[in-house]
């Protein structure tokens, strides 16, 4: 029991305490227990609401939709293009620092989720000027992983409401929409590198599987498989949807859905956690941010991460990734022809890697490391978390003096919650499908509303309290205060009203997917 308690403490986190001068650093409860006088920080399952319903969520969603307007249009007045792409929010004043100009696409895409919300044609049009104006450099960028981001966000999103019919004067773009997205997917897909796996495996042992024998490199080079790329997985399905394949040499076809399915299970294989032993800190549901392989023979080498705090903690927005990602390919895994998927290991297999992926990160989000109104901290084991005792026992504090809270994790993670739940109800679980179906909703009833909700005029965010790259310091910390909030974040703004867009869809008695 003991040693299970040490594995759980030391992936979360939830015991990191600084050594005493003079001694080493012991992280294990005996440890703690000697230092605190008794155990505390010990894991308490989110205060999941089971009484709410996406009707009950309304008022709050049309408030979203309402401010949102003022963010967008705060922006577009004020931005100059000349700088890149805004990323986050300084003072309430969005700024641009970035690896790359990888949250273009949300800029634009919230004007896209403002129309389909309100009806509102001004935003329509904004989205789709931009698109044209700045999109194509994104669809045609071979050193990014983010395609999916930025491509999904405007192309995609203009393309999914000319076929609901909801933008029947855009009908002439369709065309433009769809080639961005045929085009993007096959760019995406030739990032590829294999890997020295060529064995089925699944998470659920005895399975049939699916090979992790490759995958889409991060812009950190081709050694690099990032949590985060699960979710530009989306234009790769959306263009073998579409009828389009990459052409490698000598005409050789590429199935993007082959390809999309093989990034998933290398993924699930190496950036994600089963409590199954791969090592000291391995429990079900921690996310690496980052696999490590050699090039030179494709081996898996270690663990590693960039935004997080170490390899053997999990920085929740990377889970999130993972949440969101794996769900949304669930359901369009329904969409799929069984014969398409024999070459990868069959439905069965796919479906069950997806499906154990996506519980495995949501489990531990909602019983490991998020406060108890649902909003998690940056990272599970940040080096200051043991300062908050009993921190997952109350609501997040975005304003305490030890460690941020990111609210942008929360929003991409409820939206993998309300989706996975619906699935999983679809096809015959209800009882699990409700618990994450009521844990999104419970996240987005924390989210609409203050401290996170921003109401001012004067602050061009929509929701406040995320962070970007806590090792790095790009987050701005305000006078007075010990680290970052109060601030927003692109992407954390465009999944809050993509998460409003689902609630009202929901409300209405309606869905909608990326494809």
């Amino acid at each position: 029991m003991e040693a299970a308690i040490r594995k759980l403490t030391m992936a979360i986190g939830i015991f990191s305490i600084g050594p005493r001068k003079g001694e080493g650093l012991d992280l294990s409860p005996l440890a703690w227990g000697r230092r605190a006088g008794k155990v505390r920080n010990l894991p308490s399952p989110m205060k999941i609401d089971v009484r709410l319903t996406p009707v009950r969520l309304r008022k709050k969603v049309a408030r979203v939709f309402e401010l949102a307007a003022t963010k967008i249009r705060s922006l577009e007045a004020s931005w100059d293009p000349s700088k890149g792409a805004p990323v986050f929010t300084v003072r309430g004043r969005y700024a641009s620092r970035s690896w790359t100009e990888w949250t273009q696409g949300f800029q634009f895409g919230m004007a896209f989720l403002h129309f389909d919300g309100t009806g509102d044609e001004a935003s329509l049009k904004f989205g789709r000027e931009k698109t044209v104006r700045f999109m194509a450099q994104h669809v045609s960028h071979f050193g990014v992983h983010d395609h999916g981001f930025n491509t999904i966000s405007t192309y995609g999103n203009l393309r999914r409401l000319i076929l609901e019919g909801k933008a029947p004067g855009e009908r002439g773009n369709l065309e433009f929409a769809e080639l961005g997205l045929k085009v993007s997917g096959a760019v995406q897909a030739a990032r590829h590198v294999p890997t020295a796996y060529r064995e089925p495996w699944s998470p659920i042992p005895g399975a049939a599987g699916v090979a992790p024998s490759g995958y889409v490199y991060s812009f950190n080079g081709p050694q690099s498989l990032f949590a985060d790329t699960i979710r530009s997985m989306r234009v790769l399905a959306i263009a073998h949807q579409l009828g389009h394949a990459l052409k490698g040499e000598g005409d050789r076809p590429v199935n993007l859905l082959h390809r999309a399915i093989e990034h998933a299970a290398s993924t699930a294989r190496f950036n994600v956690f089963f409590g199954q032993g791969r090592d000291r800190y391995d429990v079900r549901g921690r996310v690496a941010h980052e696999s490590i392989f050699n090039c030179n023979d494709g081996h898996f080498r270690c663990p590693s991460t960039q935004q997080g705090y170490s390899p053997f903690t999990t920085w929740t927005r990377g889970a999130a990734w993972i949440i969101s990602g794996f769900a949304e390919q669930l359901e369009f895994l329904d969409t799929v022809r069984g014969i398409e998927l024999d070459a990868v290991g069959g439905r069965r297999a796919v479906t069950d890697l997806f499906l154990e992926t996506a519980r495995a990160a949501s489990d531990l989000y909602i019983d490991g490391y998020s406060a108890r109104d649902g909003i998690p901290y940056w990272d599970s084991g940040a080096g200051d978390l043991h300062r908050l005792e009993e921190y997952t026992r109350r609501p997040a504090d975005p304003f305490n003096a030890f460690e941020p809270v990111d609210s942008s994790a929360a929003a991409i993670a409820a939206q993998g919650f309300l989706r996975l739940g619906r699935w999983l109800s679809v096809n015959g679980s209800k009882a699990a499908g409700k618990k994450y179906f009521q844990a999104g909703l419970t996240i987005a009833e924390t989210l609409f509303d203050e401290p996170y909700l921003s109401t001012s005029s004067r602050h061009q965010g929509l929701i406040l309290h995320s962070v970007y790259h806590r090792p790095n310091g790009w987050d701005y910390v305000p006078r007075g205060r010990a680290v970052p909030c109060g601030e927003s974040s692109m992407w954390g703004d465009y999944h809050a009203l993509e998460l409003a867009l689902l609630i009202q869809r929901l409300a209405e008695g309606k869905y909608y997917t990326f494809f």
